[in-house]
């Protein structure tokens, strides 16, 4: 999105990630930080355990998110899963959360997805809070710095009085 920015294809946008230090095109802040969630096909084991440990998620099949080819994504998720005592075995990656919800509901393997996603999640899927991991998706709010239009910026006072 951030292309899309500077071609002034968009005006704004969200992104997972901030504008990277000394852009001088693009400025960002961050909008919502949000906890992840465990996603769990309906028909597994698991999906009848309330309170979710990480000796459950030992060894089980997971899916993953790997957003472009030199994601970090995989390796931060690999090294929360391990602090928190458990080593995931990863055999799907998808482009995008949505993707990752529609495997886990064919009962292909676990997910963990940004909590806001479980109102989009196809049937045939239980949620579990996981308080203990350690990790969240942060959703930023991207836009030209020098756009000074006042939808843009009633925008940008809107997002940063949330915080």
């Amino acid at each position: 999105q951030f292309e899309d920015l500077r071609s002034r294809a968009l005006d704004l946008g969200f992104v997972y990630a901030p504008a990277p230090k000394g852009d001088p095109d693009i400025e960002s802040m961050l909008a919502r930080r949000e906890p992840l969630v465990l996603a769990i096909p309906e028909g597994d084991p698991l999906a009848g355990v309330a309170d979710i440990r990480p000796g459950h998620l030992d060894g089980r099949v997971w899916i993953t998110v790997v957003r472009q080819p030199d994601d970090t994504n995989r390796a931060q998720f690999l090294a929360a899963c391990i602090e928190a005592g458990f080593v995931p075995e990863i055999a799907y990656e998808t482009a995008d959360p949505l993707t990752s919800l529609g495997l886990v509901s064919a009962g292909l393997g676990l997910a963990t997805v940004q909590e806001s996603l479980r109102d989009a999640a196809p049937a045939g899927i239980v949620f579990r809070d996981l308080p203990w991991f350690k990790r969240s998706v942060e959703i930023h709010l991207a836009w030209r710095r020098n756009d000074r239009r006042a939808v843009v910026a009633d925008l940008r006072r809107a997002v940063g009085s949330r915080q």
